[in-house]
C-alpha cells in the first residue's frame, strides 16, 4: 500500500524512472546514466534514487534523533523490500530491480551504514578510514551498477567500488566548505591535529581559510589514484563516464586553488555532455 503522504506528494513508482530527483538534467549522474544501455537506465536511476533518499537525511534533518528515526524507517523498509512487502513508492520500484539483477543486500546496508555514521558525526582517524567510508557510499552504488551490467567477478566489482569511492572523495573536496560549515567530518583527524584543528574548529570562519592547504594533499592523492590507466578496464561505460566527470571536476578544483570555503565549484552541463561523449568514443 502506498502511504497517503506519498500519494499526496505525487510519489509513485513511475516517478523514479530516468531522469528522476536523483538524476536531474544537467547533473553528473544524469550524464553518466544517459550513456548506459537504454534498457538499464530506469533501473540504474532507481538505485541512484535509493542512495539519494538516504543521503538527504543528514543534509536536511538537523536534529540527530529525528534523523536516526528516519534512517531506521528506511532500514526497516529495506528489509520489507527484500522480503517482498515494500511500502514506499521508491521501494516498490526497487524491488523488481533487485529481483531482475539478483542484487545482494550488502551494498544497500553499506550505504545506509555510512549515512548512520554521518548522522552520528563520526570522524575519520586516518586516510584509510576516509577511503573506506567513501567506498561504503558511492562505491557501493557503483558496485550495484556493475552488477546490473552483468558483472560478477570479484576483481571487477572491487574496481567499481574503488572508483566509486574515489568519485565520492572528489565530491567531498568540492563540498568541503559546506561540510566544514556544518561541522561534518571532512578530513582525517591526523592532518587536522597537526594544525591544532578539528572538524568543529573548521566550522568557524577564521579557520576555514586553511581549507585550500588542507585539501590540496587529499586532491593530489586522489589524482594519482584516478589516473591509473588500468583501473577502469572492462567496466561499464556509465561508470567510466562518472569517473571522467569526477576527474575533470578535480582539475577545476585545482585550478581554483581549492577555494571552496564559501563557494561551490562545478562543471557546466555542456562541459559534462562533451566529456561524456568523448569518453563514449574511447575503447572500453
Amino acid at each position: 500500500m502506498i502511504p497517503m503522504a506519498a500519494k499526496a506528494a505525487g510519489w509513485t513508482s513511475d516517478a523514479w524512472r530516468f531522469p528522476n530527483r536523483a538524476t536531474p538534467l544537467g547533473s553528473s549522474t544524469y550524464y553518466s546514466l544517459r550513456f548506459a544501455p537504454r534498457a538499464l537506465r530506469d533501473d540504474l536511476a532507481v538505485l541512484a534514487a535509493w542512495r539519494y533518499q538516504l543521503r538527504e537525511i543528514p543534509d536536511r534533518v538537523s536534529e540527530p534523533d529525528v534523523a536516526r528515526r528516519k534512517l531506521l524507517w528506511w532500514h526497516d523498509e529495506l528489509e520489507r523490500t527484500f522480503t517482498g512487502t515494500p511500502r514506499h513508492p521508491l521501494s516498490l520500484a526497487l524491488q523488481p530491480v533487485v529481483a531482475r539483477h539478483g542484487l545482494p543486500r550488502a551494498p544497500f546496508d553499506d550505504m545506509a551504514g555510512q549515512v548512520a555514521a554521518e548522522i552520528l558525526r563520526r570522524q575519520f582517524g586516518t586516510e584509510a578510514e576516509l577511503d573506506a567510508a567513501c567506498e561504503r557510499d558511492l562505491g557501493a552504488l557503483f558496485e550495484l551498477i556493475a552488477r546490473c551490467h552483468g558483472q560478477s567477478a570479484a576483481d571487477a566489482l572491487g574496481a567499481a567500488r574503488r572508483l566509486g569511492g574515489l568519485c565520492a572523495h572528489i565530491y567531498r573536496l568540492r563540498d568541503g566548505g559546506l561540510l566544514a560549515r556544518r561541522g561534518r567530518a571532512l578530513l582525517p583527524e591526523e592532518p587536522l591535529r597537526a594544525r591544532g584543528l578539528s572538524s568543529a574548529a573548521l566550522a568557524r570562519r577564521e579557520h576555514r581559510g586553511q581549507l585550500p592547504e588542507l585539501l590540496a594533499p587529499m586532491a593530489d592523492r586522489a589524482r594519482a589514484r584516478i589516473a591509473d590507466p588500468h583501473g577502469q578496464r572492462g567496466l561499464p561505460l556509465c561508470i567510466r563516464v562518472g569517473v571522467r566527470l569526477a576527474a575533470s571536476l578535480l582539475d577545476e578544483l585545482r585550478d581554483s586553488g581549492y577555494e571552496v570555503a564559501d563557494r561551490r565549484i562545478a562543471l557546466t552541463p555542456l562541459r559534462k555532455l562533451w566529456l561524456a561523449w568523448r569518453e563514449s568514443r574511447r575503447p572500453p
